[in-house]
C-alpha cells in the first residue's frame, strides 16, 4: 500500500491521544501486551515523560494525513543504575496499519537516533507466537536469546514472551 504524505518524525505531547489508543487496542483485544485494561491518559502521560530529543530514550510516530498511525521508542530497561546502558524497544501500530512498513520505518529513523549514544544493549520482549514481531527486529539484528514460559496469563491462557538482544556498541571500543 503506498504511503503518501507519511512522515516520520519525533512523537509530541500531542499525540497522546492517539499513541493512548493505538495501545490501549493491544491491551485489551490482544496478548501482545499484558496490560489487561486500557491505559488511562495520566498512564499515558507518565509514560511519555521519559522520552527527550535526544539520548537513550526516544519515541518517533508514523504520521499519515494528520493522523499517528504507529510508534517506536526506546525505553528504560530497568530502574537500578548499572541498566543504564540498556534500552528496551516498543513497536506498535495501529490494528488497520500492521503489515505495511512503518515498524521499518520506525526502527530505521529511532536507531539512527541512537546511534553515538553510551548503550550497550537493546531488548525486545515478544509475545509468543508473533511471527511479525519476530520477523522486524531480526531484520534489525536482534538474536533471540531465550524464553521466558508461560510467564503471564491473559484471556484465560499462559502465555511465553521470547527475548531478542541487539548489540548497539559493535564496533566502539568498550569503557
Amino acid at each position: 500500500m503506498p504511503m503518501s504524505g507519511l512522515s516520520i518524525r519525533r512523537a509530541k505531547h500531542a499525540d497522546l491521544p492517539a499513541l493512548r489508543d493505538i495501545y490501549n487496542h493491544y491491551a485489551v483485544h490482544t496478548s501482545v501486551n499484558f496490560d489487561i485494561e486500557a491505559r488511562t491518559m495520566v498512564e499515558r502521560e507518565e509514560w511519555f515523560a521519559q522520552f527527550a530529543p535526544s539520548g537513550r530514550y526516544q519515541c518517533f510516530v508514523a504520521e499519515e494525513g494528520g493522523r499517528v498511525i504507529a510508534y517506536a521508542g526506546s525505553t528504560r530497561f530497568k530502574e537500578k543504575a548499572a541498566y543504564q546502558t540498556t534500552i528496551e524497544m516498543t513497536i506498535y501500530c495501529a490494528p488497520d496499519r500492521g503489515r505495511q512498513g512503518l515498524g521499518r520505518r520506525l526502527y530505521t529513523r529511532l536507531f539512527e537516533a541512537l546511534k553515538g549514544e553510551d548503550i550497550h544493549r537493546a531488548y525486545a520482549g515478544v509475545t509468543l507466537p508473533n511471527p511479525g514481531s519476530v520477523a522486524i527486529h531480526e531484520a534489525f539484528g536482534f538474536r533471540h536469546v531465550g524464553t521466558y514460559s508461560e510467564v503471564g496469563r491473559k484471556f484465560g491462557k499462559y502465555w511465553d514472551v521470547g527475548l531478542w538482544l541487539k548489540d548497539m556498541d559493535r564496533g566502539r571500543p568498550s569503557p
